[in-house]
C-alpha cells in the first residue's frame, strides 16, 4: 500500500514532502492538495510520467493534463506568448482557480499528450503545492480521480481511486472549496490576435471577474450579445 501523509503533523510533513520529490525524480506520481480540488501530479518534463498519469486516471491522449507552476516567470519560459490582457488577468488572480491556455514553447522537450501546441498554466493558492513546484519544476496535475468520477477533495478518496498507481499520498484534510479551476482559452489573443478568449469551463473563478479585466477581450455568452451563435 503506497503511504499517505499526514502533513498537518510535522513530523509527517517533513518525511512526506521528502518522499514526493523523491517520487517525482523517479518519475513516478504523487497525490497532492491544491487549492481547488486534490490533484495526481508527475513531472511535466518526463513522457513515462505524464503516461503513467494518464492511464492512472483511465484518461487518453487526447485529455492532456495541465501544468502547475510556483509563479509567473515560470509561465514565461513554457508559452510563446502572454498577451498583456492575459498577464493582467494571472496578475490579478494567481495564485488561485485560474487555468489559462496559451501556445506553447515549441522548444520544450516534453509530451502531456495531444496539446495541439498549447499548454494549460495555473499557479495553485496551496503552501504545500507551491513548496512542492518550487523544489521539483512544472508538474503535470490532473484532479486526483478515476476518469468519470468525481474529484477528490480529500487525500483518502483519491487512495481509494488510484490506489497504488500512486506512490506518495499528501494529506492536507479536506479541499477548502472542492471547486475545480475556471479553464480559460487564450490562444486567440496570442501574438496579437484580435480573437477573443473563450471560458472552457467555469470554475473557482467566476466569469464577471473575467470578464472586468478583458472586455471585450472575453467572447460573450448568448445573452450577452452574441447574436445567433449557438
Amino acid at each position: 500500500m503506497s503511504p499517505l501523509y499526514d502533513c498537518r503533523d510535522e513530523s509527517q510533513l517533513l518525511a512526506g514532502m521528502r518522499a514526493a520529490r523523491q517520487a517525482i525524480a523517479r518519475g513516478e506520481l504523487v497525490v497532492m492538495p491544491t487549492d481547488t480540488v486534490y490533484g495526481v501530479a508527475a513531472d511535466a518534463f518526463s513522457p513515462a510520467a505524464v503516461a503513467a498519469l494518464l492511464a492512472a486516471k483511465g484518461r487518453g491522449r487526447q485529455q492532456p493534463p495541465p501544468v502547475l507552476v510556483a509563479g509567473l516567470s515560470t509561465v514565461r519560459a513554457l508559452v510563446s506568448d502572454l498577451p498583456e490582457p492575459i498577464e493582467r488577468l494571472v496578475e490579478a488572480h494567481w495564485p488561485g482557480g485560474l487555468t489559462v491556455v496559451l501556445p506553447a514553447q515549441p522548444s520544450l522537450s516534453w509530451d502531456l499528450g495531444e496539446t495541439r501546441g498549447t499548454v494549460a498554466v495555473r499557479m495553485p493558492a496551496h503552501r504545500l503545492a507551491l513548496e512542492l513546484l518550487e523544489e521539483t519544476g512544472p508538474l503535470a496535475v490532473s484532479s486526483a480521480n478515476l476518469t468519470g468520477k468525481p474529484a477528490a477533495v480529500d487525500a483518502h478518496a483519491a487512495l481509494g481511486m488510484l490506489g497504488d498507481s500512486v506512490s506518495v499520498y499528501l494529506d492536507d484534510g479536506a479541499s477548502d472549496r472542492g471547486v475545480p479551476s475556471t479553464i480559460l482559452d487564450a490562444t486567440p489573443l496570442a501574438f496579437g490576435g484580435t480573437g477573443q478568449a473563450r471560458i472552457l469551463r467555469y470554475g473557482a473563478v467566476e466569469r464577471s471577474e473575467i470578464l472586468e479585466i478583458l472586455g471585450d477581450r472575453l467572447q460573450p455568452e448568448p445573452d450577452e450579445g452574441a447574436g445567433d451563435s449557438a
